[in-house]
């Protein structure tokens, strides 16, 4: 065999090990339907970021806004998770974005308005959170019901490549639509991005599904769901890891823009392209993770300690190139973590836990952003942007350290492998240890 045939079939081989979830039809529907939404929600998020900015200038006002934006994943969260358990996921997403889709279209009213008051951003910001509560832990739990056993690495990978190229695209185009046409524009283009993932439901073989056993009403099920993750150390340490990292660190939205304007002497273009770098930088992570057969503890804080260390050097760029440059290995960090985190919660969470152990991990990493957002919106306005980059490093670099140490005595991992029939009960077995 040539060595130019030997390449191209190396590559094959590489790209089919990548996106080889994608081989379902529901998956590739998903798929396709969430990226066009996300690019959509991603232009809410940072318009939204950006109107708030514009009519206050203040870090702490950004912070309350993203106290109403995620406020309620961590008042609801528990409850949403078991809801997701009990329910026909499917059908619970079509309800849930629906309302999104009417929550973006609200605000593209106020928008078009001219001047909106701010507590009218909050107002319809908190449906949105309402809706985020919901539709977390039951779009991360269906991820598994598409596709086999053998490629839940491969897909939650893949998933999260969706999310960060979205956010490649998203904010660009944001800043690209609020300075040609307004905000209001934004969430028009957000509200019809729905569309594509209510055909895509819609359109899903659920026969095809691999629907997992449904959580029957019972007495004391949430505190059920947090009991059984305090007794399982390959849940519970990344889990703690998530509620340090993502109360400190996770706070872009509300750093970024005053990073960018105060610090970097930029405008509202700088934030859109720095989060578009750490974006791409993201996407590359995600899709170098998509390749990985393993998950285990040590891995989640290797990836902590990689995305502190990133973040201490973004702290202390002296200027704009310097932040895209930092930006890029801001973005994989941060997106390995993730990954590695989220991987290691769906293989090791019992399937009927599965939605409880979700919404958990969105309680502490979206629902921890009204206790974080507004503290670092406060050190950005008292001390700086910088500092409040700063603290966030320290706190995943303190994560990182804890959980390693604790890792080293769970040092089980996760290997993904193709299951014959006749091991699916034992998966299963493993899977709830």
């Amino acid at each position: 065999m040539s060595a130019p045939t030997t390449r191209r079939a190396a590559f094959r081989e590489a790209t089919g090990a990548t996106f080889q979830s994608l081989r379902g039809r529901n998956f590739r529907l998903f798929f396709t339907g969430q990226l066009i939404s996300q690019v959509g929600n991603w232009l809410t998020l940072v318009a939204q970021t950006l109107l708030v900015l514009t009519l206050t200038d203040s870090g702490v006002a950004l912070g309350a806004l993203a106290a109403a934006q995620f406020g309620p994943v961590l008042i609801l969260g528990p409850w949403a998770g078991l809801i997701a358990d009990r329910s026909d996921k499917r059908r619970l997403l079509l309800i849930v974005q629906t309302i999104a889709m009417l929550q973006s279209f609200a605000l593209a009213a106020l928008a078009f308005s001219h001047h909106p008051p701010v507590w009218s951003i909050y107002a319809v910001a908190l449906v949105g959170g309402i809706t985020i509560a919901f539709d977390n832990p039951a779009r991360r739990a269906f991820v598994v019901e598409m596709v086999p056993e053998s490629d839940v690495q491969n897909a939650v990978s893949l998933n999260s490549a969706l999310m960060t190229s979205s956010r490649v695209i998203g904010p660009a185009l944001a800043g690209l639509l609020v300075a040609t046409v307004g905000f209001g524009w934004c969430f028009l283009a957000d509200g019809l991005s729905y569309i594509a993932v209510l055909v895509a439901l819609g359109m899903m073989r659920t026969r095809e599904l691999r629907t997992p056993p449904v959580a029957t009403k019972a007495k004391h099920q949430v505190r059920d769901g947090l009991r059984y993750v305090r007794g399982v150390p390959e849940l519970w340490i990344p889990l703690v890891m998530m509620g340090v990292v993502g109360t400190l660190s996770y706070n872009f939205q509300t750093v970024f823009p005053l990073f960018s304007t105060r610090d970097l002497h930029g405008d509202g273009t700088t934030f859109t392209i720095l989060f578009s770098v750490v974006s791409v930088g993201a996407l590359v992570g995600a899709l170098r993770s998509a390749r990985r057969t393993s998950a285990d503890v040590r891995t989640v804080a290797l990836a902590s300690l990689a995305y502190g260390g990133a973040m201490a050097l973004m702290a202390i760029v002296p200027n704009q190139w310097f932040a895209y440059a930092v930006g890029l290995l801001l973005g994989m960090a941060s997106i390995s973590f993730l990954v590695s985190s989220t991987a290691i919660v769906q293989l090791e969470a019992a399937p009927e836990m599965r939605g409880r152990v979700l919404a958990l991990q969105a309680m502490l990493f979206l629902g921890s952003t009204p206790v974080g957002g507004p503290i670092v919106g406060w050190v950005s306005d008292a001390f700086g942007a910088r500092y409040a980059i700063g603290l966030g490093a320290v706190a995943a670099l303190a994560a990182g350290a804890w959980g390693y140490t604790k890792g080293r005595s769970n040092a089980r991992p996760n290997v993904v492998e193709p299951l014959a029939p006749d091991c699916v009960e034992t998966v299963d077995e493993e899977l709830q240890r």
